[in-house]
């Protein structure tokens, strides 16, 4: 088993990936970021959707929204969240590796790093195709990772993160071959006991990814900083990357 397949992982740790304060923050961003400001009306699917951050705000925002996610653990926490909110979203259970729904969405958002996941590097471009795939002729794709550049400003220094009941999670990163990829080692301690997991994703530059996107066939491809649509410099917190599938294409 990979280990974004294990649906126990995403149970203990989702906690600290998806906290109260990071929903708070993503409600924020759909209201304030012109990156996320897409007319009512459109066709959002959030690929790797999680327990459903963006899902609920995007609806608000009058887009008709559909999340995918691997995780039946999370989509069942993301649906919990829509009808709480009274949000009508469309939720499927599907690998992102092999996921397409032929020109249906005019905006793939893939969110929170959810992209580099795969060992083999031809699979993570598969990725991209496939979102290509989904989207219509001028439709587009936006990607937000941890950027090669910035993990380098501030990587070695283990994290601690509180969590509720006094229970908290270490997260320590190793850079692995050459700066092509990142392990992630997470101890959560609860009640005394503690539960370790570890994670392996591909880094990606900025002029990495932007090569990876017109090589899937996007254009006018674009990399920001942040999601306030600021330049992808030595300040940024965050890689963004969008593209659009041309005018034509099939």
């Amino acid at each position: 088993m990979h280990w974004y397949e294990d649906d126990g992982f995403w149970s203990d740790f989702s906690g600290t990936m998806f906290s109260e304060r990071r929903r708070a923050d993503v409600e924020s961003l759909v209201t304030d970021s012109p990156l996320l400001d897409f007319p009512a009306g459109s066709r959002v699917l959030d690929l790797c959707c999680g327990p459903g951050l963006y899902l609920v705000p995007l609806a608000r925002r009058g887009c008709e929204v559909t999340g995918v996610d691997l995780s039946a653990a999370m989509l069942e926490r993301a649906d919990a969240a829509c009808a709480a909110a009274g949000a009508d979203v469309r939720l499927v259970r599907a690998d992102m590796l092999t996921h397409v729904e032929p020109e249906t969405y005019d905006v793939v958002l893939n969110l929170f790093t959810s992209f580099g996941y795969f060992d083999d590097p031809l699979d993570n471009e598969r990725v991209l195709r496939n979102a290509h795939d989904s989207l219509v002729p001028g439709g587009r794709l936006l990607v937000d990772v941890m950027g090669k550049e910035v993990l380098a400003g501030w990587i070695g220094r283990p994290q601690l993160v509180e969590l509720d009941g006094g229970a908290y999670v270490v997260q320590r990163d190793t850079v692995l071959d050459s700066w092509t990829r990142l392990r992630t080692d997470w101890t959560l301690v609860r009640d005394g006991e503690a539960r370790e997991s570890s994670i392996t994703s591909f880094l990606y530059s900025a002029a990495e990814l932007r090569a990876l996107f017109e090589s899937a066939g996007f254009t006018d491809v674009r990399c920001y900083g942040g999601f306030d649509g600021g330049p992808y410099d030595n300040h940024s917190k965050r890689l963004i990357v969008t593209g659009t599938r041309p005018e034509g294409t099939s």
